[in-house]
């Protein structure tokens, strides 16, 4: 793998994930992506992937499930990305990735959405999240209370 097909890769992560929310969402078709997570499949594509994400900007935090980067900015077809992260394989996760989008009015969105098949609301110590899926997709699409990037400071 390059540098340019983990571009790529995001990209159409993003691309994906963006065609998920339009499909399922009104109103928020300007919403811009905050985060992006690439799902590695196997320790060998993990580290592939390491080898070139830590060439793309600093690790700027470190989870159970993966480090994540300040890649600088990617231009996605919903703006810039800035944070990405690079999740451990995982067999439950066999999608390609997801993508995390900054909804104007988060209560709002939730009061909306959260009754609607494939929402599922998502409980973490300092924020929630509301995850859309689609068995459809390859793809995974999230709305946080709190936008990764602001989480770690990342404006």
């Amino acid at each position: 793998m390059t540098p340019e097909n983990v571009t790529k890769l995001i990209q159409e992560i993003v691309e994906q994930a963006q065609l998920l929310k339009n499909k399922y969402i009104s109103g928020e078709d300007k919403a811009p992506v905050n985060y992006v997570c690439i799902f590695s499949q196997t320790e060998k594509e993990f580290d592939e992937l390491l080898e070139i994400i830590q060439n793309m900007g600093p690790q700027v935090d470190t989870t159970s499930m993966g480090p994540i980067f300040d890649i600088g900015g990617i231009e996605t077809k919903a703006g810039p990305l800035r944070v990405l992260k690079l999740r451990l394989p995982d067999i439950k996760r066999p999608e390609w990735g997801d993508a995390d989008f900054t909804v104007e009015n988060y209560e709002k969105f939730k009061k909306d959405y959260l009754s609607k098949p494939g929402f599922n609301l998502l409980i973490r110590s300092k924020f929630e999240m509301i995850e859309l899926s689609d068995p459809t997709f390859n793809v995974l699409a999230y709305f946080s209370s709190i936008p990764v990037n602001e989480q770690l400071g990342l404006k």
